[in-house]
């Protein structure tokens, strides 16, 4: 009989244990780090093929308002890049493009855990969440000719900046995203979690990959003059229409080169850990 009694007096202490741990466990929030990769989407990319993705990394904060509700401040690194050389279509790898760029984002989201979110508290350490925001990113695409590093905004690829072509100014090298990531969380311990995050950004810009519109045509890209006397085709001459790489150079003035009605985009795979900010109140007495 005492036996009975001493058990059932355990299992009302662990049940009033847990409930005051649970009242009073307040999970102001997080933030942590995460490493992954990052994959372009765009006019090189058009087919959404994962076959070239490259390192990305990101740091973040989460302002909790409740167990569910809260908003999201980031910072992310992503470096893209493709090539038409991976292409299986015939006239992309004719065409013979290629870039890479460094992305720095920031970022401020909303952000919503499906389930209730209490870390340390068996049943309420993990959850699924969502968030939604915008950010905006920095770009500066880049290419290679000969060994030589060139970045490719400044040389008007597209006729950008030339008399052929007044009405197309050079874009700029900052554009806005909207990042749409869902995820899952598990918390280690009250101190720690362990996540996995998969996140997609939407932009307002066509030149991730210094592709849009149309080829400017040979006339568009002067050449430089020679020490003796001769004129010499510029490096925007020979990044503007690769395809003499391949062939035939299909460069003609005014012919399809990218697709201005489609923006760039790009994703993120990260794995990640967080520390939680929580503070602690005196469980509410029950009143009879």
């Amino acid at each position: 009989m005492l036996k009975r009694i001493f058990f059932l007096c355990s299992l009302a202490f662990s049940g009033l244990y847990c409930s005051a741990q649970y009242e009073s466990n307040i999970h102001q929030g997080e933030f942590g780090a995460s490493i992954g990769l990052a994959n372009y989407y765009g006019d090189l990319n058009t087919r959404a093929a994962m076959n070239r993705p490259k390192f990305s990394a990101g740091i973040f904060f989460v302002k909790q308002f409740n167990n569910y509700v809260g908003i999201k401040l980031a910072g992310d690194y992503a470096f893209l890049g493709y090539s038409d050389i991976y292409s299986k279509n015939d006239v992309q790898k004719r065409r013979n493009l290629s870039f890479n760029t460094n992305v720095y984002e920031a970022s401020l989201s909303g952000y919503f855990n499906f389930f209730k979110f209490i870390p340390g508290v068996e049943g309420y350490n993990y959850t699924p969440y969502v968030s939604l925001g915008v950010g905006v990113f920095s770009f500066d695409p880049y290419a290679y000719l000969n060994g030589t590093k060139y970045y490719l905004r400044p040389l008007g690829t597209e006729g950008q900046g030339s008399a052929a072509y007044p009405d197309r100014a050079q874009y700029s090298s900052m554009a806005v995203c909207f990042p749409l990531s869902v995820g899952i969380k598990y918390s280690l311990n009250e101190n720690f979690n362990v996540f996995g995050e998969l996140g997609y950004r939407f932009t307002n810009t066509d030149y991730l990959d210094d592709v849009s519109t149309t080829y400017a045509g040979s006339d568009a890209f002067p050449g430089v003059p020679q020490p003796d006397g001769s004129i010499a085709p510029s490096a925007a001459y020979y990044l503007q229409d690769r395809s003499y790489e391949t062939g035939t150079p299909i460069g003609i003035k005014d012919r399809q080169r990218g697709n201005s009605l489609q923006k760039d985009a790009y994703v993120m795979l990260h794995f990640g850990i967080s520390y939680n900010l929580s503070s602690y109140k005196c469980p509410t007495p029950n009143k009879k």
